[in-house]
């Protein structure tokens, strides 16, 4: 049995969505849901996380001035990719550009992320701050990791260990990780299947990796997508 190419498939449905568009919304109050996963990156752009220290946000441009500010910025990034990787497919499909608009009309995207807070940043190579138990350690525009200093620790450099210690540290898992819900009022999107949705979620998640926020964060990421 011959496999059926995925572009194919979505232009199809988008076609046919495009067709029945006016009686293609489910009755309102009901949506269909899936959740996605990313996980898998191990350093963050420096707008993923924030600082409540005012020195900190002058001397680093680009950084959070708030927890909400950082959650923000993942929302924006992880629903513009894929809204982009739906658009393409529709503009593929030759679908004019108010059934494009509709179509993603009837998609909403929830996004829930952690956004690790920089009491202090450092390079490398620089002592920690004995006053900050979290120095995030930056190297150009990127978050690398965390330099601990507690007061067992005298470490004159992050990266200097200190006998069987070392003050350098990942960075928190609970950081590392991005979730979200698709939800669509659209009765065809709907049908959809959890392979299909898997293949959007990876195509916008392989996009956003090729990004100016996600050159060498997102390329080692993994999208997965729940549900049967």
């Amino acid at each position: 049995m011959m496999r059926l190419d995925f572009d194919h498939i979505i232009i199809s449905l988008l076609v046919t969505i495009s067709i029945v568009l006016g009686c293609g919304v489910m009755p309102p109050g009901q949506a269909s849901t899936r959740t996605f996963n990313v996980t898998g990156f191990t350093t963050l752009p420096i707008a993923m996380v924030y600082s409540r220290v005012a020195d900190v946000r002058t001397r680093i441009s680009g950084i959070g001035i708030s927890e909400a500010g950082a959650r923000g910025f993942v929302e924006r990034i992880v629903m513009q990719t894929l809204f982009d990787v739906l658009e393409r497919q529709a503009r593929s499909a030759l679908l004019p550009d108010a059934i494009i608009t509709a179509i993603l009309s009837q998609l909403t995207v929830q996004i829930s992320y952690k956004p690790m807070d920089c009491l202090m940043v450092v390079k490398p190579e620089d002592k920690p701050a004995k006053d900050k138990e979290r120095n995030c350690i930056i190297v150009s525009d990127t978050v690398t990791g965390i330099c601990y200093a507690p007061k067992q620790r005298r470490a004159k450099k992050c990266t200097e260990a200190n006998g069987k210690e070392t003050s350098v540290e990942a960075i928190p898992i609970e950081h590392l990780s991005i979730s979200g819900i698709l939800s669509t009022t659209n009765f065809i999107m709907e049908s959809w299947s959890k392979a299909m949705w898997q293949r959007v979620v990876h195509r916008a998640l392989r996009m956003l990796a090729s990004s100016p926020y996600g050159t060498h964060h997102f390329f080692s990421a993994k999208a997965t997508v729940g549900g049967n």
